[in-house]
């Protein structure tokens, strides 16, 4: 997965900017169980029987919405997760123009080919709509044979964006992260 990378990449950028792994602890967000439950609900109805379902596709899209609205609060308080909403509500615009799913470039999009959608996929073609924001993005390389998925721009805004929130925090002192608390309402 993409982010798990993405995550990796800004802890090594916040070690190799100085930072310390211990200033992550200060990273505070409003209700986190919340964000949990949402990719919860997300994953489920991706990687379970769920995904058969028609009308499953409704709910990852509202359990997406979520996630951009969360992340929105955020703002204020977590320096960079504006990437990470950026990227959230391309995808969403995305999905929201398909019928709750997401376009998927035939050529990368495997078994999701014969069956024409799983979830909240579906493949590609003259139907669907805004598809330089769908999934027609692999890897190259190396990284292909690591995650081997179909990305959108919005996928990797996100991931750019979660990359971004690490180093950040790391390098940011507790003092800051304090301020910005006690100045924030909750």
């Amino acid at each position: 997965m993409v982010w798990v990378a993405a995550l990796a990449i800004g802890l090594a950028g916040g070690f190799a900017s100085r930072g310390r792994l211990d200033n992550l602890v200060h990273l505070h967000f409003r209700w986190p169980w919340f964000v949990v439950a949402a990719l919860v609900v997300r994953e489920a109805s991706v990687l379970t029987p769920l995904n058969r379902i028609d009308g499953v596709q409704y709910v990852y899209a509202a359990a997406l919405a979520a996630l951009v609205a969360w992340t929105v609060w955020q703002i204020e308080r977590v320096r960079g997760i504006w990437l990470v909403t950026a990227g959230a509500a391309l995808n969403l615009v995305v999905i929201a123009a398909n019928a709750g799913r997401m376009p998927v470039a035939p050529e990368i999009a495997g078994t999701l080919v014969q069956r024409g959608q799983i979830g909240q996929y579906t493949s590609m073609g003259p139907g669907t709509q805004l598809n330089w924001l769908a999934d027609w993005i692999a890897l190259p390389g190396p990284f292909e044979r690591v995650l081997r998925e179909a990305y959108s721009p919005g996928d990797l805004v996100v991931a750019l964006g979660i990359a971004v929130v690490v180093l950040l925090a790391m390098r940011t002192k507790p003092e800051e992260t304090r301020r910005r608390i006690v100045s924030d309402p909750p």
